[in-house]
C-alpha cells in the first residue's frame, strides 16, 4: 500500500504502539509527523517531531492551522495508570477520560478543514477495554468505548469528504509491557491466554491503521477492526466438564 505524498499525522507517536503506526506510515511512504508532550527517546527514521500537549486545546488548533496539508489523522494518544475507581478522586479519573476521549475530538475538529479537502481518513486507536469490564482502569475503557462510539458518529456527520474508523486493539508487547503484565516469565503465561499465542507488536497494528488509511479500504467507513489474536478464551470453557475426558 503506496501512501507516497501523504501527510499523516500521528498523536502520541513518540513510543510503543503509536511508534510502531508511526514506522508503518512511513515505510508505506507517508510523510509522517507525531505530536506528543515530549520527543521520542530515540529518533524515528523518516518521522518529524513537534511538540504539542493534546490536552491544551489551543495548542492542538495552532498545531493543525500550521500544517498546509494533512490526509490522514491517526488519534494514537492514550493510557492509563493501573488505579481502582475507589482509590481515586472523580477529578483524577476525569482526566484519563480527558486524554483517551476529548483529546481525539479536538484534534479531530482542528484537523477537518485539511482532511476534508484531501478526502482524508480518520483512525481512531481503540482498546478491547472499551468492549468489555475493565477494573482497574475503569475510566479508561468507558474512554474508550465513547470513543468508538465517537467514531461511528463521526463517519455519519462527515461522509462522505472524510472516512473514520476505530481499531479495537487488544494486548501488545512493548517497552512499557512489564508495567502492566509483569516480567518476562508473567508475559508468556499472559501470551498464552491469546488465540493466536503471543501478544500483538507495534507493527502489527501499524499494519492495520495503514490499510484503514489506504485506498484499499475506500468503502470502509464507520467500522471497527479488531486487532486482537482472537481475543481471550471465555473463563467459563476452563471450568465447564463437558467434553473433558477424564
Amino acid at each position: 500500500m503506496d501512501l507516497g505524498g501523504r501527510t499523516v499525522v500521528v498523536t502520541g507517536g513518540t513510543r510503543g504502539v503509536g511508534a510502531g503506526i508511526a514506522r508503518a506510515f512511513a515505510a508505506a511512504g507517508a510523510d509522517v509527523v507525531v505530536c506528543a508532550r515530549r520527543p521520542p527517546p530515540r529518533p524515528l527514521q523518516g518521522v518529524g517531531f513537534t511538540s504539542v500537549d493534546l490536552r491544551d486545546p489551543d495548542a492542538v488548533r495552532d498545531f493543525f492551522d500550521g500544517l498546509a496539508r494533512v490526509d490522514v489523522l491517526v488519534n494514537n494518544a492514550g493510557g492509563t495508570p493501573y488505579r481502582p475507581l475507589a482509590d481515586s478522586e472523580a477529578e483524577r479519573h476525569a482526566r484519563v477520560i480527558e486524554l483517551n476521549l476529548t483529546a481525539p475530538l479536538t484534534a479531530s475538529l482542528a484537523a477537518r478543514r485539511q482532511l476534508r479537502r484531501a478526502k482524508g481518513a480518520i483512525v481512531m486507536i481503540g482498546s478491547v477495554s472499551g468492549t468489555r469490564p475493565s477494573p482497574g482502569t475503569a475510566a479508561y475503557g468507558a474512554a474508550k468505548a465513547g470513543l468508538e462510539s465517537l467514531a461511528r458518529s463521526m463517519a455519519v456527520e462527515w461522509a462522505p469528504d472524510i472516512r473514520v474508523n476505530t481499531l479495537v486493539v487488544g494486548m501488545v508487547r512493548t517497552e512499557r509491557s512489564h508495567l502492566h503484565y509483569g516480567d518476562e516469565d508473567a508475559l508468556v503465561a499472559v501470551a498464552r491466554t491469546v488465540p493466536l499465542g503471543r501478544l500483538a507488536e507495534p507493527a502489527d497494528v501499524g499494519r492495520a491503521a495503514v490499510f484503514l488509511a489506504s485506498d484499499a479500504a475506500a468503502y470502509v467507513s464507520g467500522a471497527s477492526l479488531l486487532v486482537h489474536g482472537g481475543g481471550e478464551r471465555p473463563r467459563f470453557l476452563d471450568a465447564a466438564t463437558t467434553g473433558k475426558e477424564d
